[in-house]
């Protein structure tokens, strides 16, 4: 059941992030719109690997490490001012 609950939490989390970006309520530069994406690229990863889907699982290993990257780059930025 938990899995199942992980799996749409995450669906749910990217497809917010996408949505509040898309319509210009959240900036993709945001910190708050990375952790967003990574937390549902988790819910979406712990689905897919107890399901065997491999291909949804690679897609969103890929999707945290960019959300990441963003993060770093967020940290990064304000480490140099």
């Amino acid at each position: 059941m938990w899995i199942e609950i992980a799996g749409w939490g995450g669906m749910i989390l990217v497809l917010i992030a996408y949505f509040l970006s898309s319509t210009g309520r959240l900036k993709n530069e945001s910190a708050f719109y990375h952790w967003i994406n990574f937390f549902g690229a988790i819910g979406i990863i712990i689905n897919a690997y107890y399901k065997t889907a491999w291909a949804v699982m690679t897609m969103d290993v890929i999707w945290a490490g960019i959300a990441i990257a963003g993060l770093l780059r967020i940290r990064k930025t304000y480490d140099a001012v």
